[in-house]
């Protein structure tokens, strides 16, 4: 959880050993922040204004023409405290719907795919990463996440290489999750979670150090575990809530294949979007990996199974 309170963490750190820093948690916890934290370090984000004042410049309308994506700087997640919009004039009705808070706009972008590189760093700046994780989305929540990545080579080292240096730019300690869009080829930051992450969880099945692990060994100074994969190919179906509407669902449907690992959250009550749990696939071949995703996603009722 990226939120809690900057000021709270600062008062702590006076005293005990506080990691990830209150300064890196500040940073990632504020959209606003975050982006110019990102262009003042040199790493490279989408077209992008700031929306907080009513007597601030008017937005330039080549920024919102043809669709754009309003989000409150704070505390939006999984597609709440975001607006999807076009034109000014939307964009400003959006902003006063989500209560007149400062907020970023963002230009739609064209996206091949989405990528998250989950990486550990320590007090003295060892890193490890683990294998790049390209995600999928249905309305805002992840939906499903495969590893590796199906990218070209340079893609996935590059991607590496900009989630190891925003960690060393951020003097980080702990597990860092960094999520970058492919537009026209090239990577662009999107966001900063400072915290084991969603898109990592596959890692309790198919790794020899999990995120989990590898979270208390880089803030006790454990020195860092191996993020090599046990398993060649890794498909990640996530569980909302949406499924427990008829009922707690038939898990045998899962425990029936040898290849997928269940995780439920021990969450008491289920709703619509909420994450419940995931699925991890584990195959010889990203192909094979899909396709035991894609048959538990049918056999359980959650939409999408056709188009892995």
């Amino acid at each position: 959880f990226e939120n809690p309170p900057a000021a709270a963490l600062d008062e702590l750190a006076a005293t005990v050993i506080v990691a990830p820093s209150p300064h890196s948690v500040g940073i990632a916890q504020d959209r606003i922040a975050e982006k110019a934290f990102l262009i003042d370090n040199g790493f490279p984000v989408g077209a992008y204004t700031v929306l907080a004042d009513v007597d601030q410049p008017p937005i330039e309308p080549s920024l919102v023409d043809g669709g754009a994506v309003v989000k409150t700087a704070r505390l939006g997640y999984d597609g709440k405290g975001q607006r999807s919009v076009d034109g000014v004039a939307q964009t400003l009705a959006a902003w006063a719907e989500l209560g007149g808070v400062p907020c970023v706009v963002e230009r739609r972008l064209d996206l091949q795919t989405e990528l998250s590189v989950i990486v550990a760093r320590t007090v003295d700046g060892r890193v490890e990463a683990w294998p790049v994780a390209e995600n999928r989305h249905v309305g805002g929540v992840l939906d499903l996440t495969v590893v590796p990545a199906a990218v070209p080579r340079r893609v996935a080292d590059r991607a590496l290489g900009l989630a190891m240096a925003i960690a060393d730019a951020l003097d980080y300690v702990g597990v860092l999750a960094v999520q970058l869009f492919i537009v026209d080829g090239e990577l662009l930051v999107n966001e900063l979670a400072p915290r084991p992450h969603n898109s990592g969880h596959w890692t309790l099945d198919a790794c020899v150090t999990s995120q989990f692990e590898q979270q208390v060994r880089a803030v006790c100074g454990l020195g860092l575990g191996s993020t090599a994969m046990t398993a060649p190919s890794v498909a990640m179906v996530n569980l909302l809530g949406d499924l427990w509407e008829g009922g707690e669902p038939d898990w045998s449907i899962v425990f029936d294949d040898p290849h997928a690992k269940l995780h439920l959250y021990g969450k008491v009550a289920p709703r619509r979007g909420r994450k419940m749990g995931h699925v991890t696939c584990l195959a010889p071949t990203l192909d094979e990996a899909l396709r035991v995703a894609a048959t538990i996603k049918r056999d359980l009722g959650i939409p999408g199974a056709e188009e892995l």
